[in-house]
């Protein structure tokens, strides 16, 4: 009985969509777009809040941080969901698969959070306006983020040796075209029924937890716009949580739907689509819902590429 915990296993072999070879072409060149588009997109987010001193708000602060976790999120990946499209090779060694296992735990948990963090953030700055500034101070800025990162790391760290830790006969084929925790847990040849308890409860907490918050901090934010009398009031402050809220649907419709199910009844064909959704289209499309309709951001991209024509052109 091999053991997911043995590093002398042979290559795990990632049968991703190898069972459509026409799919696989179009997928490639799909793929290769919407990576290209991430890391340009989120690349440019950072630059900007990093360069930029009118984008040295919390806000942005935040947002680079979403930047980053995406960005490192969709690299670890599609460099290897490339290769495998890309020819007739579909293996994957032991220890790139743990790697990837971890670097998708954390970086997924830890989006969770952050999402919920900036929901609050947004929530102070409708709701509270006039001490935005001294509340959303960058000592408490900082503790949220490393809170958030502190949650991805606990939580891979608790699940991921469960995970490998699993028999698997001999086992080698894994149903996805990652090493993605249900299609692990699925491959094992033993009773899961622990693990699976333990990752439904921690889905609980890392996933319905900062829902919950994210659900009350715009119910909040919903009945302080109502107050406002303007119709441009409203609109601005409407505009300034449109953006999120439109993230939190596309990461949270899918990836709930993902973990807050039993292994036993997970849809691999499904799942395979819905992870290739939220791993390589929603870090792609995040940049673009941030800046389309954002002037900070087309105001910080003219005057770094010295588009602005001067101090007195309005944004």
């Amino acid at each position: 009985m091999w053991r997911g915990n043995d590093s002398s296993l042979p290559a795990f072999i990632l049968v991703g969509f190898s069972d459509r070879p026409r799919l696989e072409r179009i997928l490639f060149a799909s793929v290769l777009v919407f990576y290209v588009l991430a890391l340009v997109g989120n690349a440019a987010i950072i630059l900007l809040s990093l360069v930029d001193a009118r984008l040295h708000t919390p806000m942005y602060f935040f947002l680079g941080n979403l930047s980053f976790l995406d960005l490192c999120f969709t690299t670890s990946v599609v460099p290897q969901l490339l290769r495998n499209l890309g020819g007739p090779d579909k293996t994957i060694s032991y220890q790139g698969c743990v790697a990837q296992l971890y670097c998708y735990m954390v970086l997924g948990s830890t989006e969770c959070v952050l999402l919920a963090v900036m929901s609050y953030d947004r929530h102070v700055a409708v709701c509270r306006p006039l001490r935005y500034a001294v509340h959303m101070h960058p000592g408490l800025c900082l503790r949220l983020v490393t809170v958030a990162w502190g949650c991805g790391f606990l939580n891979a760290l608790v699940m991921c040796p469960q995970t490998t830790r699993l028999s698997r006969c001999g086992r080698r084929r894994v149903d996805h075209f990652l090493c993605e925790m249900p299609a692990l847990i699925s491959m094992s040849c033993e009773d899961t029924a622990r693990v699976e308890a333990c990752a439904f409860a921690l889905g609980v907490v890392l996933l319905l937890v900062p829902l919950s918050l994210i659900l009350v901090s715009y119910g909040t934010i919903a009945a302080a716009v109502l107050r406002v009398r303007s119709t441009a009031g409203r609109r601005k402050a409407l505009g300034t949580c449109s953006s999120h809220l439109a993230v939190v649907s596309l990461f949270y419709g899918t990836i709930i739907y993902m973990y807050l199910q039993p292994a036993g009844s997970y849809s691999q064909d499904q799942g395979k689509f819905l992870t290739l959704f939220y791993t390589v289209v929603t870090p792609s499309a995040n940049p673009l819902i941030y800046t389309l309709r954002n002037k900070d951001v087309k105001g910080a991209v003219a005057r770094l590429l010295g588009w602005e024509k001067g101090p007195g052109k309005r944004e």
